[in-house]
């Protein structure tokens, strides 16, 4: 089982005076960050701060920072180092990457896009309809809002050229099958891009297994610095017009980087490595590397969250006032609860609040879905998602003061 006390002992902020007592359910907006990952970023803006690559001691050590975070990241999740872009949000990832099919393809070849994911994975590829490109929609069972891939099936013909879903929504907290459904979409000939935002805060994927052509999150809601991290197949990469500076069109981890990076975040992201790995060692006599200690702590994290997760769900299936999205199993969804309520959301969060409890209230840019579902968008679902540095202690707080509220 793992040890949610030295979880904690790694983030800082359980031990900030302006935090104690304060349970955080907001995660799925954004994580605390773990310590290595804050080491790493004041050691360089301390120390390295000044252009990297250049010869000078300084130069050197802050461009090999930098290095190493996309090494160590790329070995984690199972893939080359070169296929791994950073930016400064997964939005904007995205949206360079649609650019870049925009100039890729032809009038009257397709996308599908669905309307359960974020609008980040949804919006930019819209938007190419303006194009002459066929945007096709598939859809949510509109009782549940999840995705179906008989519904996707019929979709795919020839003209279809991608295919964005997300691994895992950030309102009804489901999980996707990934592999499943990319295994669909190549048999029709396209390409997958998965939105694992969502996801990836309960474990790193080995990107090598999932077999997705494009995959994105983002490093600030997985314990590490703001900023976007792309993954892109190589052989795609290189297929894709060139959206960077032209004398980079031939580095592919500067293809779909038109700004320049942030040195010091791209850096400390190597911190979140740095925290998986201790995850591991505190809880594991063997030695492993890469994929084999995503895994190990994948499982650790996903027996955690698990078992916090079940009883909450039971509370708010079995509470009157209050209507469940997403699945009632644990095993079915990331710890990402959202629910309607009778009262306003906002007022829910508000009186959460008063309890030291942080939850989250709103669309949380799933209109889409919301829009699907039926579901009021201007009275807003309440959101509660947690971590597994989140304690069994919090979790029955919670409980017990959505009891009282609602």
């Amino acid at each position: 089982m793992l040890d949610n006390e030295f979880v904690r002992s790694q983030f800082p902020a359980f031990s900030e005076p302006g935090l104690q007592g304060q349970a955080f359910f907001e995660n799925a907006g954004g994580s605390y960050t773990c310590g290595q990952v804050i080491d790493r970023l004041v050691r360089f803006y301390r120390a390295r701060k000044i252009q990297p690559y250049y010869p000078h001691p300084a130069s050197q050590l802050g461009g090999q920072e930098m290095d190493e975070s996309r090494v160590r990241l790329a070995g984690y999740l199972g893939i080359e180092p070169d296929a791994l872009s950073f930016g400064p949000s997964t939005t904007q990832n995205t949206y360079v990457m649609a650019q870049a099919f925009r100039e890729h393809l032809v009038a009257g070849d397709a996308i599908i896009v669905t309307n359960q994911d974020h609008e980040a994975n949804s919006g930019p590829w819209r938007r190419l309809a303006d194009n002459g490109l066929d945007i096709r929609e598939w859809r949510v069972d509109s009782a549940t809002g999840s995705l179906d891939t008989a519904d996707l099936a019929p979709l795919l013909d020839d003209n279809v050229k991608l295919v964005c879903f997300p691994h895992c929504s950030n309102l009804l907290g489901e999980i996707n099958d990934v592999e499943n459904i990319v295994s669909l979409i190549h048999g029709a000939g396209a390409y997958a891009c998965v939105d694992g935002v969502s996801f990836a805060p309960h474990g790193l994927p080995d990107l090598g297994k999932l077999g997705a052509d494009i995959y994105l999150f983002s490093s600030y809601k997985t314990f590490g610095p703001h900023q976007g991290i792309m993954y892109i197949d190589p052989a795609l990469a290189q297929a894709l017009p060139n959206q960077g500076h032209y004398f980079n069109g031939d580095t592919l981890y500067k293809r779909f980087t038109p700004a320049g990076p942030d040195h010091a975040q791209v850096a400390a992201c190597a911190g979140m490595v740095d925290y998986f790995e201790a995850v591991y060692q505190h809880h594991h006599d063997a030695r492993a590397q890469g994929t084999q200690v995503g895994k190990a702590v994948n499982e650790l994290i996903a027996d955690y969250e698990t078992t916090l997760l079940q009883p909450l769900l039971d509370f708010v299936v079995q509470k009157r006032s209050l209507r469940l999205l997403g699945p009632a199993r644990a095993s079915r969804r990331a710890p990402t609860v959202s629910f309607m309520c009778k009262a306003n959301a906002t007022e829910v969060v508000t009186a959460l609040a008063a309890q030291d409890i942080i939850a989250g209230c709103g669309n949380y840019y799933a209109l889409r879905l919301m829009d699907a579902m039926e579901l009021d968008a201007r009275h807003g679902a309440v959101r509660v998602s947690f971590t597994h540095y989140t304690s069994k202690e919090e979790v029955s707080r919670l409980i017990a003061a959505l009891d009282q509220i609602t």
